[in-house]
């Protein structure tokens, strides 16, 4: 699948666990890491993308063959980590990386990659490789790179096919914060400043299972004093911080293995009445805990351009999503309400509890691919959080 105008020596493969090998020209980190390949069809943002904890242990096959024309700089990373690497492990291209033309680059994808320990490869078919993801679903991979294009194939195949994949498997212990943290910055604006300064109105814990920093930022700008907690927080000590609400964040993996430990606590969250928000991660966990069942996609979905259907609206949204686990929305049991559903194959985005001030979203409001066709879901949150306030003190 690689391009056949050039003449180059192949610095770059991706070998398929079912054996295929596609040549290519590598850049950013060298080496050799596993990988399931999804692909993304958003247009622009390929830093954010790269750097969202859902995409830990994925590699990134980018739809839109023009990626790095625009640099890289160090204000649009998403990862909230401590290690400050959490992420996709892989990036494929169509295009050979080209000089950077931006008055916000601050340089080269190609170094940035480098930085960040990513394997990317340039001058794949991308078309052909996202055609075979569609048909056969996401595959597990080997994702390689080496300047002197010295490989060992078979040993490639091997560590491909024994790669056992992320179903079953818990990542958002391996990307969430381990401490215990503050949050105070405020949504980036125009001319590289953040927004003014909003007063704390509420106190909001914020469980993290490989959370996006632009989510923290839109709680902020809400009023919200934002204490970001590890994944294994148990209920009761989120419950002794007096929070107003709980926002459960995105992450990487398959949900039924974080809720092992998370679910539970969950549960014990929605039946003390505290308002919950759940995105993405959050909400599937969500779902488990009510009861309901969550099931790996085919293709997943990772786009900026998802059509979704707010029922408790009736407008169609334009959103950001990436997710390879979605919830069986046939298996939400009675006092659970399904609020948004993709109009692209009909699965479940959102849900609402109908007696408690509980909902979230499959789709990533923070993203703004709309632009902001769905941030009013955080003030959704709030609103629910001052109705909360308001019966507390009624009672």
């Amino acid at each position: 699948m690689s391009q056949g105008w050039t003449k180059r020596a192949t610095t770059g493969l991706l070998v398929l666990a079912d054996g295929t090998v596609i040549e290519g020209f590598g850049l950013g980190a060298e080496g050799a890491v596993e990988g399931e390949v999804c692909f993304n069809t958003a247009l622009t943002g390929y830093q954010e993308i790269l750097t969202d904890p859902s995409y830990a242990q994925q590699i990134v096959t980018f739809t839109f063959p023009h990626i790095g024309n625009v640099g890289a700089n160090a204000e649009d990373h998403e990862d909230f980590s401590p290690l400050g690497n959490a992420g996709a492990v892989g990036a494929i291209l169509r295009a050979e990386v080209s000089e950077p033309s931006n008055y916000r680059s601050a340089g080269h994808l190609d170094a940035w990659l480098k930085e960040r320990g990513i394997v990317a490869l340039s001058g794949i078919d991308t078309r052909a490789l996202t055609a075979l993801v569609r048909e056969k679903g996401m595959p597990n991979a080997v994702i390689a790179h080496d300047p002197n294009g010295s490989f060992d194939i078979e040993k490639l195949k091997s560590r491909a096919r024994e790669w056992p994949g992320i179903d079953g498997v818990d990542i958002a212990k391996l990307v969430a914060t381990t401490d215990r943290s503050v949050w105070t910055e405020r949504p980036w604006v125009w001319g590289g400043e953040t927004a003014a300064e909003t007063p704390v109105r509420y106190k909001i814990v914020a469980v993290d299972y490989g959370a996006k920093r632009n989510i923290f930022r839109l709680l902020a700008s809400h009023g919200g004093e934002v204490t970001v907690v590890p994944p294994t927080t148990s209920a009761e000590d989120i419950l002794a911080m007096e929070p107003d609400g709980v926002f459960l964040s995105n992450g990487p993996g398959d949900p039924a293995a974080t809720g092992i430990y998370a679910v539970k606590e969950i549960g014990k969250l929605v039946a003390s009445g505290v308002p919950l928000f759940g995105i993405c991660l959050g909400h599937q966990l969500l779902a488990l805990a009510l009861g309901a069942r969550t099931k790996k996609m085919h293709q997943g979905h990772h786009g900026a351009n998802h059509p979704v259907m707010d029922y408790t609206t009736g407008k169609v949204e334009i959103v950001s999503m990436n997710h390879g686990f979605a919830v069986a929305a046939d298996t939400l049991p009675s006092g659970v309400t399904e609020t948004h559903r993709s109009l692209f194959d009909g699965s479940n985005c959102g849900l609402q509890l109908t007696e408690k001030p509980v909902f979230s979203v499959q789709h990533h409001p923070e993203a703004s691919p709309g632009p902001q066709d769905s941030h009013y879901l955080f003030k959704r949150f709030f609103d629910m959080i001052d109705g909360y306030r308001g019966a507390r003190s009624a009672a």
